[in-house]
């Protein structure tokens, strides 16, 4: 008998029973295969949308919409990543006393020498449910031996998972394979390097089928490193004619290939799967920070130091072979749909939604522009009570979503009008500069001195 006439003879409330139990059978299913998780910075395609969040608020505050926040010891900007019922998150606890950082873009950040008190290196694993921490790992205890601007973090690295095993990397430590009770894998040290002006390094690393890609630009020995995920042993290392950079590179899956894109102050590379550069691109800004991501068939990419005269945002076509720089005033070539000089935000990353480029920039303005050829949606927009953006923005259920260094996040209308439609205020001694993590039906928010998971009530 087929199985919809067998279920036809069934009772009513048998019927609702089995109902009920396969739509949990759904949802578990949904997590195992990864549709509700967040594996890696910007989640598993690195952009930080999410297509079907009608659950998730776009109001909150310290208190309202909060099913749990739990305070995290320590500081760190890596964002916090989620695989099933699980939140993991670095961060490193100064056992003497830190120097209280300041909000905004400013000079006099830079602390050439490192400080000499013990610093602990931790892990941390929470209940997505409750908030609960079921375990912490310490990774490791000394002085460090690098310094960071002083408004950073010696745990600016996003962990990434396959949902198996988790890779943690501190840049200037080392990297670690973890189960998900905490228990070591494999680890593979890091020799410190010399960072443009002491900022400290903060690229994350990436996964891709059985390798893990890490890259490591600095003043002293650039290079891309491909390492055995199961091992930790290095299958190939690829020197880099590159100093300090802080982008994480983007695996692009294109029509064409899989590549590794690799933004960068000299030049944007790409390289194959064995390390083997497929195409650059120069007349990046100096410094160099915001994730690639891929839209509708185009790789997005952007370097915006907001002291230079050149700070592009590009649109590339897939397949490109050797040099594809623009020449002279061109903004396109046969691989470069279009582009924008002077379009690229400094540390936000840009994001693209419904057809539509979003350029957070780190002073508070907003501008728009078309995905498809970069013609202006809407000019240069300021946001009220906006200031000081370093988190990425995410977007979900016609918005976008911009979090600044007060633990503002300003709620913008998605589309052709620059609209505001909330502000949602956190503590006031929460100072928000890492990107959330979305799982769900909870967005998960981290500062300074906490996560929260932001739900519907």
């Amino acid at each position: 008998m087929p199985c919809t006439a067998a279920y036809a003879h069934i009772g009513t409330k048998r019927r609702f029973r089995l109902t009920c139990f396969a739509a949990v059978l759904a949802l578990i299913g949904s997590r195992a295969n990864g549709d509700e998780n967040w594996p890696q910075f910007r989640g598993a395609d690195s952009t930080g949308v999410i297509d079907d969040a009608s659950n998730l608020p776009a109001t909150w505050s310290d208190s309202e919409n909060i099913s749990w926040k739990t305070d995290i010891p320590g500081r760190g900007w890596s964002s916090p990543i989620v695989w099933g019922n699980r939140v993991f998150m670095t961060s490193v606890v100064n056992l003497g006393e830190s120097e209280p950082p300041k909000k905004g873009l400013y000079f006099g950040g830079d602390r050439p020498t490192p400080p000499q008190s013990n610093h602990r290196w931790m892990l941390y694993c929470l209940d997505l449910e409750s908030g609960e921490i079921l375990w912490e790992k310490q990774i490791h205890e000394g002085v460090p031996e690098t310094p960071i601007h002083l408004k950073g973090s010696y745990a600016s690295e996003t962990p990434v998972t396959d949902g198996e095993h988790l890779y943690v990397l501190f840049g200037s430590i080392g990297v670690y394979c973890f189960d998900f009770n905490g228990e070591e894998i494999w680890k593979r040290p890091i020799k410190p390097r010399k960072m443009r002006n002491g900022w400290g390094t903060a690229a994350s690393p990436v996964l891709h089928e059985d390798r893990l890609y890490l890259i490591n630009d600095n003043d002293e020995d650039s290079y891309l490193q491909a390492l055995d995920k199961k091992t930790g042993q290095e299958v190939w290392r690829t020197e880099r004619d590159e100093k300090s950079n802080w982008s994480t590179p983007y695996i692009w899956k294109n029509k064409l290939r899989t590549e590794i894109v690799t933004p960068g102050t000299g030049k944007v590379r790409s390289y194959d799967l064995k390390g083997n550069e497929l195409w650059s691109l120069e007349e990046m800004s100096s410094i160099t920070i915001a994730t690639p991501y891929q839209y509708d068939g185009l790789l997005y990419v952007s370097s915006g130091y907001v002291g230079d005269p050149s700070r592009p945002l590009y649109a590339i076509r897939p397949g490109a072979e050797g040099d594809i720089s623009l020449q002279g005033d061109t903004t396109s070539n046969e691989w470069i749909a279009w582009s924008r000089p002077t379009g690229a935000p400094y540390n936000p990353s840009t994001i693209t939604y419904d057809g539509i480029v979003y350029v957070l920039y780190d002073f508070g303005f907003m501008m728009a522009y078309n995905a498809d050829d970069g013609s202006e949606v809407y000019s240069k927009k300021r946001i009220p009570k906006g200031k000081a953006f370093t988190a990425s923005p995410w977007a979900y259920d016609g918005k976008i979503f911009c979090l600044n260094e007060d633990g503002l996040t300003i709620v913008i209308q998605a589309g052709e009008e620059f609209k505001v439609l909330e502000t949602n205020a956190l503590a006031d001694d929460d100072m928000g500069m890492a990107t959330p993590a979305i799982v769900g039906n909870r967005l998960l928010i981290r500062t300074s001195a906490r996560i929260y998971c932001v739900q519907s009530k």
